[in-house]
């Protein structure tokens, strides 16, 4: 990026009209060459010098060349400024020398058009004009209005044109953007119908699995559970050595079938949920983290929760992993405290971390506030919990920590009394 193309390239950062900047870039040298040959042998067949002709021509195509081959750095508006002001005053002294080189005007008024905000460039074209209309009465004493439309009109036409295309270049970048993020949320998108499509057979699987298993239970294990008190009832009750053997055997035999069925029941249940314990799962799982990476971690959680549904359970659980996995990665938090609090029809869990943070804004607007992996969990934890009834709500800011709140509506476990008979303790699986 050279110095006379600076604001060209910044507006134009995606490169969306690089064939046509370097076709104007091309044309400005042609411009300032044509235009300063002119100006030189104008001025020789005004009775000027050749000797200052030619160094005035010289130095005004020098210091335009200087401009496109020196770099641009961080600092280039002002180095931008300072030179097209340098411009303007070599092309002031070559004016001195020969008003012919007037024509280099339409060139100054250019890139005054697209290297200086309008305001400046107005006031700055305004003074090139002033010169170019003062120039020939300096030099022959008078002036015509050629020598005053001809400039004027030429000046608005220079300005305007580049202005014009600055606006073009302006547009062109601002549709790559959008082709881009709008390629990103396409992208994305398809990424999290992958990643909801996986979870909801996973889902799906679990829950077949945990019905399967009340099944098992409120059919197969309480029939053998009966079998077993009845032969042992029986055995007590008669008098008959063979009887009694006999259930004797049925009552062992029930009873070890019993803890076969139970042994099957517990291996369909959600291995993170045994005894529905979701609280002691959250405990282990922030244990982890600390004994991992070293996060100060707390779990509170309140005693009046009532018991909840596999399926809320197993929500809140992988939501839960879902955000700790996000702190452990992008937070760099040194602390986070999770709550699970009974909210009366709906059960809430809260986690929040002292960690980096992010604009929750820029986020809902689509406008990434980090990694990718991040954004795509965060969405699909929601997208989950909107399947189940619930929502999640988010409250952070750069630098200040997050806060992530999940609330499901509380869904009580199905016992046996719904099948009509009392459980005892043995019928419990």
């Amino acid at each position: 990026m050279n110095l006379v193309n600076a604001s060209l390239t910044r507006t134009d950062p995606m490169g969306a009209a690089g064939p046509t900047m370097r076709a104007m870039e091309i044309g400005q040298h042609l411009i300032a060459a044509v235009l300063t040959l002119i100006g030189v042998i104008r001025a020789i067949g005004d009775g000027t010098p050749v000797p200052a002709a030619v160094v005035a021509g010289l130095a005004i195509l020098a210091w335009h060349t200087a401009g496109t081959i020196l770099p641009s750095r961080a600092r280039s508006r002002q180095i931008v400024v300072w030179w097209l002001v340098g411009f303007a005053l070599i092309w002031v002294a070559s004016v001195a020398v020969s008003a012919e080189f007037v024509w280099i005007a339409f060139l100054l008024w250019l890139l005054a058009g697209h290297l200086l905000p309008v305001p400046w460039g107005l006031l700055f074209s305004g003074l090139v004009l002033a010169v170019v209309i003062v120039a020939p009465v300096l030099h022959h004493g008078t002036t015509s209005y050629a020598n005053v439309f001809g400039p004027l009109i030429g000046g608005i036409f220079a300005f305007g044109i580049s202005r014009g295309y600055l606006q073009l270049l302006r547009d062109a970048a601002e549709r790559e953007r959008l082709l881009a993020s709008l390629t990103r949320a396409q992208r994305e998108m398809a990424d999290l119908q992958d990643e909801l499509a996986l979870v909801q057979r996973e889902s799906g699987a679990v829950a077949e699995r945990t019905r399967i298993s009340r099944d098992i239970h409120d059919t197969i294990a309480q029939a053998l559970s009966s079998i077993r008190l009845l032969a042992h009832a029986g055995a007590n009750r008669t008098e008959d050595v063979d009887a009694a053997r006999t259930l004797e055997q049925v009552e062992t035999l029930a009873g070890d079938s019993l803890a076969d069925v139970r042994r099957i029941v517990a291996a369909l249940a959600p291995a993170e949920l045994e005894d529905n314990a979701l609280a002691a799962a959250l405990r282990r799982m922030l244990d982890r983290a600390e004994d991992e990476t070293g996060l100060r971690t707390e779990l509170h959680v309140d005693e009046a929760l009532p018991a909840l549904s596999t399926e809320v359970e197993v929500a809140l659980l992988r939501t839960a992993q879902s955000a700790l996995a996000n702190v452990r990665l992008h937070a760099d938090a040194s602390r986070v405290v999770m709550s699970l609090i009974d909210s009366g029809s709906t059960v809430r869990l809260d986690l929040i971390d002292d960690g980096a943070g992010f604009d929750v804004h820029a986020w809902e607007q689509g406008m990434e506030p980090g990694p990718e992996a991040s954004s795509y969990g965060l969405r699909f934890m929601r997208a989950r919990l909107r399947e189940l009834g619930g929502g999640l709500d988010i409250e952070s800011s750069p630098g200040e920590g997050t806060a992530i709140s999940v609330h499901l509506p509380i869904h009580h476990i199905t016992t046996t009394q719904a099948s009509g008979s009392e459980p005892t303790a043995e019928e419990t699986p």
